[in-house]
């Protein structure tokens, strides 16, 4: 794995604490290209998204940038609000809070998903259904993996 990007699928166990082990690999991408021991984790349409806090600021630059509207305020109450900071314990876990873990079905077994700047947490069905639906779209717009070269 690249030290640049967050990149692979890892299945892993959430505790009854909700702690997560986040893979070793994404770790050394977050003390390395983020400088950063800690992640900001929001809640996605189905899962969660956690950003190193770098990414997580320049989110928040974008927002900030927009015209005053409903959806201004909803993209607020819906991803911003929620937001956690999750700091890494000793064993690379991070806590991921109560709420959240509700909100995305969390339960036992976890699907980590690195996104290049950013990291996404499932539940396995949401992440195979989500799974499903992209590869759907992507065999409806076969343009873009050609452009790909893939």
């Amino acid at each position: 794995m690249s030290k640049e990007q967050f990149s692979g699928v890892f299945n892993v166990s959430i505790d009854l604490k909700g702690r997560v082990s986040v893979p070793a690999g994404f770790r050394d991408v977050l003390r390395e290209k983020f400088q950063s021991e800690s992640l900001f984790v929001t809640l996605n349409k189905d899962g969660l998204t956690a950003y190193p806090p770098k990414a997580w600021n320049a989110f928040l630059s974008k927002y900030d940038a927009l015209p005053a509207s409903p959806s201004k305020e909803a993209v607020w109450r819906a991803r911003v609000s929620p937001a956690q900071e999750c700091t890494f314990n000793a064993q690379g876990r991070i806590q991921v809070p109560q709420a959240l873990r509700a909100r995305a079905g969390l339960e036992k077994d976890v699907v980590i998903v690195g996104m290049d700047d950013k990291i996404e947490i499932w539940n396995q069905q949401a992440y195979d259904a989500v799974l499903a639906k992209s590869e759907t779209l992507l065999e409806e717009d076969g343009q873009l993996l050609s452009d790909l070269g893939l």
